[in-house]
């Protein structure tokens, strides 16, 4: 696995690797360097040093620093001498950065590859809004896809006309950070659909969640009605979808309506009035304890995990504490 070095000018650093592994979970060979006010350029050399020596393999290295042409940049390019055809270091750090960097080393062994490939993420996230601010923004060409584009007509079947689930999960904030940079990185949905009756009559949130999509995903906010029609037409059968439900009694509902889910990843639920609080992440009333029950008893396997990198959490467990708790 490639080592990656994150270093800056005081603790920049350290909280965006704390913020890296909220999103994406805790990541192995992975260092920080801090260039406190107190110290130099040899103290910060030392710590990148050190740093590299905890390696388990040190024959390639990604260094995220910073600011172009500061101590750490100036410090780390005079240890990547002799090592160039190997380490790699990108300036500008920024989280989707980062993010971006561990989802790649899933799939890519070359600091040069992720390198390469981070930089154009690291831009793509500077946004402004209002958009008509951005005086340099350049129409984008549409990424490739296979999802249908304008009006496709009814019966048309595309693929072999069963849509694909990749991930289903239930999460109280539906569409954000954890789900728009790790989850999409370890799924490659073409769609991220958030199911909700409640969520399809705001206006406000749809938006913000179909703007929250990441880059070459398209975001959709639909009633669970329709996304039990959406199941069986036919023309949707070239979509990986990843969906999004903000409680098991959305999910339930849609499993009941024939949506063909036959597992859920639970994510998060916030405690609210009613509830205990079961893990960090989940809190359940009475309703959601049934709820799970019957998702259960259809065949549904629940899989508690907040980021893929995470460790399946024991939901018998989860749920037995629930039931204590609430006296049921």
């Amino acid at each position: 696995m490639v080592g990656i070095i994150i270093a800056s000018h005081g603790k920049m650093c350290e909280g965006i690797f704390q913020s890296g592994s909220m999103i994406f979970g805790d990541q192995p060979q992975v260092a920080v360097c801090s260039l406190m006010p107190s110290e130099g350029p040899d103290d910060l050399r030392a710590k990148v040093e050190e740093a590299i020596a905890s390696f388990d393999d040190q024959e390639e290295i990604l260094f995220l620093v910073d600011l172009f042409g500061g101590t750490p940049y100036n410090q780390i390019n005079g240890l990547m001498k002799g090592h160039e055809d190997k380490w790699a270091m990108v300036c500008g750090l920024n989280l989707g950065m980062l993010v971006e960097a561990y989802g790649c080393r899933l799939g890519m062994d070359k600091a040069h590859d992720i390198a390469a490939h981070i930089v154009g993420t690291g831009r793509d996230g500077v946004k402004v809004l209002p958009e008509s601010l951005d005086t340099a923004k350049e129409e984008a060409a549409p990424a490739a896809s296979n999802e249908p584009t304008g009006a496709i007509p009814e019966g048309t079947v595309l693929g072999d006309g069963h849509i694909k689930y990749v991930l289903a999960r239930i999460d109280t904030r539906l569409l954000h950070g954890q789900v728009a940079t790790a989850w999409t990185k370890a799924t490659q949905p073409t769609r991220i659909i958030a199911v909700s009756d409640n969520v399809a009559k705001d206006a406000l949130r749809k938006q913000m969640i179909e703007q929250a999509a990441p880059p070459g995903v398209k975001a959709n906010v639909v009633p669970i009605d329709k996304m039990c029609k959406v199941d069986k037409d036919p023309r949707f059968g070239s979509t990986k979808a990843l969906l999004l439900f903000e409680t098991p009694q959305d999910a339930l509902k849609a499993i009941e309506g024939g949506v063909q889910i036959k597992e859920l990843n639970l994510g998060s639920m916030a405690h609210s009035e009613g509830k205990v609080v079961c893990t960090k992440a989940v809190a359940m009333g009475p309703d959601d304890v049934k709820t799970f029950e019957k998702l259960r008893e259809l065949g549904v396997k629940i899989v508690v995990r907040k980021v893929p990198a995470d460790a399946e959490e024991n939901f018998d467990a989860i749920m037995k504490k629930a039931k204590a708790e609430l006296g049921l």
